[in-house]
């Protein structure tokens, strides 16, 4: 404890004043937006680039894979070199980098450099949002700040590929698939200059050395794994191109830990997830994110296959859920948490949230929007507020600030990973449910919307029981009562 003490960071110059941490929030949560919308609005891109740029229909999902193989699996090395080498500096050339390699993507005159593009965004990313959310953690200490501060950022990663669908289709319509990509460079300016001005850092107390084998270990793995289920979606579960590297980075994931166990600076110390407020934590993060896919993927898929939705129309109609999410996650998400903590939040916002995803279940080929689609949107969106607000304080709470990097990258990592698996079963359970339908009824046109019918709604069963297993976790894992306080805070943290 003498030796933690006297390495102790000196106060943070911006730290007492108020005001100033709210303007980091704001430079903060741009950046994070920026991180969590490209996750979708190349999506809605994607059909005008393959036209444009004339590559198949196999080739365009190294457009998504690019980007998901690189940000999931340098998030570890990102944080831990946050922690190592200053958050905001990481911050600065993550941002910097991420805005490139966004116009590097927006001027590709062919596949192989937009999916190089896409995998540099993928790891500026990795260094960008673990950063964020490390210096929103450090910057928030006080209970009652901290809940605002947590509910603000909470509410925009969960809102995020909404808004990344809005936009996405907005661009693409009015403007230019390529926009997509260079409305990151507008981004990136803005916030770049409020770093430079609004955010500090705690000095780097000690430098260790970079835990080589546990990097190598974790990138393998991570790529390994992401790579696999990628593969799921197109090539089958029983395909060798998918099981191969998914148990290839379940072997290297395991050896990932032995290692951390022994080394003397482990990448991701075990203390980290050992917790089990932060442990609680990464594991509703992982559950709900593999749900949310159904949300955002195949609800795309009705809005615009089935009740005709244009691009704009279909981002638009993700609006009120991003409304609720914003709502539930700075009124409730904020208040309460400081007070009563994650235990009994979590639990109740997934299991709401798995209410709107079995009301989708009644979506048939005569529903509309209004009262099909509005209302379970609205209570998935109170309900994901109550998860995701809580998750990420929890996630950071009561942990030193030389492993808030890393802890934060723990929490992308996990919901890169889950969307993974979530994407990877949810298409594979859809196919299967849509084929046993159409062999088992009378080829019609009739059939085939009612076949693509049949698999949505497996899809949204599925996502229910998800956000099920999240709600029990979370009530398991979770510990009773109020977050920990910053262990670093006192005294310098005082005001």
């Amino acid at each position: 404890m003498t030796t933690e003490t006297q390495a102790r960071p000196a106060p943070r110059p911006a730290a007492p004043a108020s005001n100033g941490r709210w303007w980091a929030l704001v430079v903060l949560a741009m950046a994070q937006l920026m991180v969590v919308l490209d996750a979708t609005i190349v999506n809605i891109a994607l059909p005008t680039a393959q036209a444009d740029l004339a590559f198949s229909d196999a080739d365009r999902q190294w457009v998504v894979t690019g980007y998901a193989l690189a940000f999931g699996s340098l998030l570890l090395l990102g944080g831990r070199l946050s922690d190592f080498f200053g958050r905001k500096r990481m911050f600065l050339i993550g941002l910097v980098g991420f805005a490139l390699a966004s116009a590097l993507g927006g001027a590709a005159n062919g596949l192989e450099m937009l999916i190089v593009a896409r995998a540099l965004q993928g790891a500026f990313g990795a260094a960008l949002a673990p950063a964020a959310l490390s210096l929103l953690s450090t910057t928030f200490t006080q209970p009652a700040e901290r809940g605002k501060a947590f509910g603000i950022f909470g509410a925009i990663s969960g809102a995020g590929g909404a808004v990344g669908l809005l936009l996405g289709g907005v661009l693409t319509e009015y403007a230019s698939w390529r926009w997509c990509l260079y409305v990151n460079l507008i981004i990136a300016a803005i916030a770049v200059a409020g770093a430079l001005t609004k955010l500090s850092d705690e000095p780097v107390a000690n430098r260790a050395r970079i835990d080589i084998p546990g990097t190598v270990t974790a990138v393998v793995g991570l790529v390994a794994l992401v790579f696999g289920l990628g593969k799921a979606e197109t090539d089958g579960w029983s395909s060798a191109v998918t099981l191969g590297p998914i148990a290839v980075g379940v072997v290297v994931l395991i050896a990932f830990v032995v290692i951390e166990t022994r080394v003397a600076n482990p990448l991701l110390p075990l203390r980290v997830v050992l917790d089990r407020n932060r442990g609680g934590s990464y594991a509703a993060i992982g559950i709900a994110g593999a749900g949310m896919f159904g949300i955002f993927l195949f609800l795309t898929y009705y809005l615009v296959g089935n009740l005709g939705f244009t691009p704009v129309q279909t981002g638009l109609a993700f609006l009120p859920m991003l409304g609720a999410i914003m709502l539930s996650a700075t009124t409730a998400g904020s208040m309460l948490t400081p007070r009563v903590g994650p235990r009994p939040l979590v639990p109740v916002g997934a299991l709401v949230a798995a209410a709107g995803m079995a009301f989708l279940t009644r979506l048939d080929v005569d529903s509309t929007y209004a009262s099909g689609v509005l209302p379970g949107l609205l209570v998935i969106g109170l309900g994901l507020g109550l998860v995701f607000a809580p998750t990420q304080n929890a996630a950071t709470s009561g942990v030193e600030h030389r492993d808030a990097g890393v802890a934060s990258a723990m929490i992308n990592t996990v919901q890169q990973i889950g969307g993974s698996i979530g994407t990877a079963l949810l298409s594979s359970f859809a196919a299967t449910a849509a084929t046993n339908y159409a062999t088992s009824h009378a080829r019609s046109p009739q059939v085939a919307l009612e076949a693509s019918l049949a698999s949505y709604h497996t899809v949204f069963w599925w996502s229910c029981g998800l956000f099920v297993v999240c709600a029990v976790v979370s009530a398991l894992l979770f510990r009773t009562g109020p977050l920990d306080v910053d262990p670093d805070a006192a005294p310098a943290m005082a005001h």
